[in-house]
C-alpha cells in the first residue's frame, strides 16, 4: 500500500509546471474520503501560487481513476441521508476546486477512467489519453446516478452523449472520447503521451501569465451566459483591463518590435 494518496512534484528549472499524480494503484486510483481530501486541499494551495504556470494531473498503475474505492462503498452503505449528503458535498467541493483552479489543468490518462474518474477528467481544461483507454459512467449498474460529476461531463462529454452514457452505462473508448470533445489528443503509447502533454505545456508558457489564467476564466464565464447587453459590457471591460496591464501592453509592444516578451526570456 501507498503512504499518500497524491505524489505533487514542481517540474523545471523555475519550477513553473506541477504534477499531481494520483497514488493508489493497488485499488485503480479509486476515490476515498483521503485522496478526495489531499485533491482539493492540492488544488487550492497550488491555485493561490502566482508562479505557477500549468498543472499536470497524472495517475499511478493500470487505471487513471475508478471511481469510488470498495471499501468506501462499503462503509456508504450503511450512511444516513445526511451522512450521504455530507459524503457527496466533499466530492462536489474537491471537483469545484480543480475545476475553478486559476492554473490550467492538462490531464495525463494512461488508462481506464471510471464514474467519479470521468467527473475528474472532466474539470480539467486539456486532456491527452492513451488509446487503449476506456471510459464508462458505470453508476446506473449500481442502482446509483452520476449526480456531482453531471455539471462538468454534461460540459465536456455534450448532453446527447451524456443522455446515451449516462442511462446504458456502455463503455466507450478514447477515440469516440475524443470524437465526442472529452479527449482532445490520443497517444498511442506513454512516450507519445508525455510528448503531447509536453507540446501542451510548451504552447501554454509561451502565453502571457497572466492572460492564460484571464482566458480559462472567461471561457467559464461566458460558455453558457445569455448574449446580453450586460455580458457585451463585461467582455469589452476585461480586454480593456488587459489591454491596460502591464503585461498586455508589454506583449503587444514585443510583437510589434518583433521582441520576445519577458515570459518567453
Amino acid at each position: 500500500m501507498t503512504d499518500t494518496a497524491l505524489k505533487i512534484e514542481r517540474l523545471g528549472a523555475e519550477a513553473r509546471i506541477a504534477r499531481v499524480t494520483l497514488n493508489r494503484p493497488e485499488v485503480r486510483n479509486a476515490f476515498n474520503e483521503a485522496l478526495i481530501a489531499e485533491l482539493t486541499e492540492a488544488f487550492k494551495t497550488l491555485g493561490q501560487d502566482p508562479t505557477l504556470r500549468a498543472i499536470v494531473l497524472a495517475a499511478e498503475g493500470k487505471a487513471f481513476c475508478a471511481g469510488a474505492d470498495l471499501n468506501w462503498m462499503k462503509a456508504m452503505a450503511g450512511y444516513s441521508w445526511e451522512e450521504n449528503h455530507a459524503d457527496a458535498g466533499r466530492l462536489a467541493e474537491m471537483l469545484w476546486t480543480i475545476y475553478s483552479c486559476p492554473v490550467p489543468v492538462i490531464a495525463r490518462v494512461q488508462g481506464d477512467v471510471y464514474a467519479g474518474g470521468v467527473g475528474l477528467v472532466s474539470v480539467c481544461d486539456m486532456v491527452v489519453s492513451l488509446e487503449s483507454a476506456g471510459f464508462c459512467l458505470s453508476e446506473a449498474k449500481l442502482g446509483l446516478l452520476p449526480a456531482t460529476i453531471a455539471p462538468y461531463v454534461v460540459r465536456a462529454l455534450g448532453e446527447q452523449a451524456s443522455r446515451r452514457y449516462f442511462v446504458t452505462a456502455e463503455r466507450f473508448g478514447a477515440a469516440e472520447a475524443h470524437r465526442l470533445g472529452l479527449v482532445h489528443k490520443l497517444a498511442a503509447d506513454e512516450e507519445q503521451l508525455d510528448h503531447k502533454v509536453e507540446l501542451l505545456l510548451s504552447a501554454v508558457l509561451a502565453n502571457g501569465p497572466a492572460a492564460v489564467r484571464a482566458c480559462k476564466k472567461l471561457v467559464q464565464d461566458v460558455a453558457h451566459a445569455p448574449i446580453t447587453p450586460a455580458l457585451r459590457d463585461d467582455t469589452a471591460r476585461r480586454i480593456a483591463d488587459i489591454r491596460a496591464s502591464a503585461e498586455g501592453r508589454e506583449g503587444v509592444q514585443s510583437f510589434l518590435n518583433k521582441s520576445k516578451p519577458s515570459w518567453l526570456a
